[in-house]
């Protein structure tokens, strides 16, 4: 019988170890560990018999005692809103592929929207020892966090800043974003036009709606109070929300969304409808461009925040004694047909 089958299989703690390897190969501990890190000493023919022991047992590397000698462990977390939201994609994935080129691993995780869950899962991945954070805030009070700080975890905020503590923070001009693709819509010729947004205890959502205001203020259009709505982005409030807009003797002729989720609700209600309403949201989002009319956006750059915030991380991890910067990225405006529609009246 080979020996590797009478290695019992499907136990926890059955690994095959550096001791199995230096076994099987005949050689010592040390020769082992030399050709498992890379080290010179080693000659090519017993090098050769380490790997074939290496292959035939299964071994992987465990790099508990590497970690606990240089002090850090290639490894650093993401807190996300929502894994399944499409603009964390892109985000995501930079932020991975710079750990990458560091020779980091990512591993990530959501809050749903819940500072109770974020401040949950940021902690047990500090407990698990990764190098750095980067973290899209549900909750406004981050000194939880400090502890970890001063013990040098490194962190940056993404997306939203931290509260009340002063760590660096990549964002996108929310502000100027939805004030620029309001404005677009004045110039169409409309005055009536409605604000559905997301919470507002969130910065992104209180951003866009302050640019909202400004745009209108900017053109001396008085905000009625039934023109703008901020709450949960579940289908059914949003509807409820537009259909409300939508309705009465003097409805508004165009709505500015404040997010992706709330567009595509918008989308629905519109296509029910039997007169042309503008529509501007805020972020791109998939097949925007293949409706009929195309949406017009104010697209953020998530890739690019990303990068950004993933790069100031492992600057800080470099050891630059830099202050904490508030990094803010411009948005634009894409125009396809829905922002382009004059009013009905």
């Amino acid at each position: 019988m080979p020996e590797t089958a009478r290695r019992p299989a499907g136990r926890y703690g059955n690994r095959p170890t550096m001791k199995d390897v230096a076994s099987r190969a005949g050689v010592g501990l040390k020769t082992v560990s030399r050709v498992v890190n890379g080290e010179p000493g080693v000659t090519a023919d017993t090098e050769r018999r380490v790997q074939e022991a290496i292959e035939a047992l299964g071994f992987r590397r465990n790099d508990s005692a590497r970690v606990l000698r240089k002090g850090r462990t290639a490894s650093i977390g993401l807190v996300l809103e929502d894994l399944a939201d499409p603009f964390y994609g892109p985000l995501s994935r930079a932020v991975e592929e710079v750990a990458r080129t560091h020779g980091a691993l990512l591993f990530n995780g959501s809050s749903a929207e819940d500072p109770g869950r974020e401040q949950e899962l940021a902690l047990a991945l500090c407990a698990r020892r990764v190098d750095g954070l980067v973290i899209i805030p549900a909750g406004d009070d981050h000194r939880y966090l400090e502890p970890e700080i001063r013990a040098g975890v490194a962190t940056v905020f993404v997306d939203r800043p931290a509260g009340g503590i002063d760590a660096d923070v990549v964002l996108s001009d929310n502000h100027g974003g939805a004030r620029a693709g309001v404005a677009h819509l004045v110039v169409q010729g409309h005055r009536r036009i409605g604000f559905i947004g997301d919470m507002p205890g969130i910065h992104t959502a209180a951003e866009r709606l302050r640019g909202y205001r400004s745009a209108m203020e900017d053109a001396g259009i008085p905000v009625a109070p039934t023109w703008t709505s901020l709450g949960v982005t579940d289908p059914e409030r949003v509807r409820r929300a537009a259909e409300e807009m939508l309705s009465g003797p003097e409805p508004v002729t165009a709505i500015f969304a404040g997010n992706n989720r709330v567009t595509v609700t918008v989308v629905r209600v519109l296509a029910e409808l039997d007169r042309p309403v503008a529509l501007v949201g805020f972020d791109d989002f998939e097949l925007a461009d293949l409706l009929r009319p195309g949406i017009t956006v104010v697209a953020q750059d998530a890739g690019r925040l990303g990068r950004t915030a993933a790069d100031r991380l492992f600057r800080q991890l470099d050891g630059a004694l830099v202050a904490p910067e508030r990094i803010e990225l411009p948005t634009r405006l894409i125009t396809r047909g829905s922002g382009e529609l004059p009013p009905a009246d």
